[in-house]
């Protein structure tokens, strides 16, 4: 796997490095396969296959089971109790169950290099090939920084728990050692656990990041000489590649919002109750859980929107373009004109000039969202064929979709105003919010 994917992303650019340089990008490569593999699915072999499963139906479905039932510990003190660890246990498996099932069905059907999209990679410029690079080994820290902070706080959690509770808590044989083996298997169950939701989440965020830095090369062409033909043609290409994203990750984000929804109102709904306890102790799993599931959603959708936003502004950027090269046109018709040459100089160099007059940027401006002016090419393309490209942009907008619902900002704006609602009226039955 690893040879795999170093050979398809620096195969071709080879040349292009010094040797400190190819070897720090074959050891980032060398990183992230390294750190897939525990998690990741590796099918390529049966046996292999078969003990990934099995590893799945014993941290996920087996350790959490016994677990709930074995250590309810309904006997305990106030502190040592759980009453929401059914709503942790069925919430975290649900999500991983989700998140394994789609990591197997892309594991099965396109192999790592082509669900990564790095056998597209041979095409792409040099500046992409290096970003994405880049984002690759970011990708495994992003998922540290993730995993690990829940890790250690559960950790905490369960290592207080089997040490402070006694004799109250169910053991075979040894005491000592069967509490050290089960918090084991718990804490090794907790990080599997989260490691694949955010895995999945992580994976779908670096395939947006690839179409990001492809619209951003792709937005380089209304600032040099072009025609039609080919800026529709890579257009197209993006397109499709979005819409091969929208459909490989479209059911596990419409499933991982539901189960999410649904697993935040049950436990706003019996943790508001009046007769619930709350504490660090007894609501700190299903809070570390909360944030789990939150924080795995946030990270697709956030992706989603901000790929749909990227895509969108290409209409603007060609609209823009469009105008520069129409007014330009004009102005060369009659030349004689000082205002005239005045506005064809400033045009001739708005790469460089601002609206601002304080010379700061705007926050988010990059070269597909700015408010400078675009070089233009009077005689390079027809005022026709530049029009007729700005009307295919505006009604063939590309980005991230959900069964035809596009995620865009407005589509995210809904969904909060859906969940503020539901929780308002929630807070209104349990405890008296009117």
């Amino acid at each position: 796997m690893e040879a795999e994917v170093t050979q398809i992303l620096l195969t071709k650019n080879k040349s292009n490095y010094s040797g400190d340089s190819f070897h720090e990008s074959s050891l980032e490569l060398k990183s992230y396969s390294s750190g897939l593999k525990w998690v990741f699915l590796d099918y390529s072999s049966l046996w292999r296959a078969g003990l990934s499963w099995s590893i799945f139906f014993l941290l996920n479905i087996g350790v959490p089971l016994v677990s709930h039932f074995v250590f309810s510990c309904s006997d305990c003190d106030s502190n040592h109790q759980r009453p929401y660890d059914a709503i942790v246990q069925l919430s975290l498996s649900l999500f991983t169950a989700i998140s394994f099932i789609s990591i197997s069905t892309f594991a099965r059907k396109y192999g790592l290099r082509k669900f990564l999209f790095l056998d597209k990679l041979c095409d792409e410029s040099e500046r992409v090939r290096q970003g994405y690079t880049q984002q690759l080994h970011r990708s495994m820290k992003l998922l540290s920084a993730f995993v690990l902070p829940c890790f250690l706080a559960d950790s905490a959690y369960k290592i207080w728990w089997f040490s402070s509770a006694g004799t109250q808590i169910p053991y075979l044989y040894n005491m000592f050692w069967s509490k050290v083996v089960v918090c084991i298997l718990l804490m090794s169950s907790w990080l599997y656990r989260i490691s694949i939701c955010y895995l999945v989440c992580v994976l779908f965020r670096l395939t947006c990041f690839l179409q990001i830095l492809r619209l951003e090369d792709f937005a380089q062409v209304f600032q040099r000489e072009s025609d039609v033909a080919s800026i529709l043609i890579e257009h197209l290409r993006i397109r499709r590649n979005l819409r091969v994203i929208s459909h490989r990750f479209r059911l596990f984000i419409l499933s991982t919002l539901i189960l999410v929804t649904i697993s935040q109102f049950v436990s706003l709904l019996v943790t508001t109750e009046p007769s619930s306890t709350i504490s660090l102790f007894t609501a700190g799993e299903i809070a570390l859980c909360s944030v789990t599931l939150v924080t795995g959603l946030f990270i697709c959708l956030r992706s989603a929107a901000k790929i749909t936003h990227k895509a969108q502004s290409i209409t603007s950027l060609a609209a823009k373009w469009n105008a520069c090269a129409t007014i330009e046109s004009f102005d060369d018709l009659d030349d004689e004109t000082p205002t005239a040459q005045i506005a064809s100089a400033r045009v001739g160099c708005p790469v460089t000039s601002n609206w601002d007059s304080d010379n700061e940027e705007g926050d988010g401006d990059d070269v597909l969202d700015n408010t400078n002016m675009v070089p233009v090419y009077a005689n390079t393309i027809s005022y026709q064929k530049r029009q007729a490209l700005v009307t295919y942009f505006e009604h063939n907008k590309a980005g991230i979709t959900v069964y035809g619902f596009m995620l865009d900002r407005t589509w995210l704006h809904t969904i909060v105003a859906i969940h503020l609602s539901l929780t308002l009226w929630i807070l209104n039955k349990t405890i008296g919010i009117s």
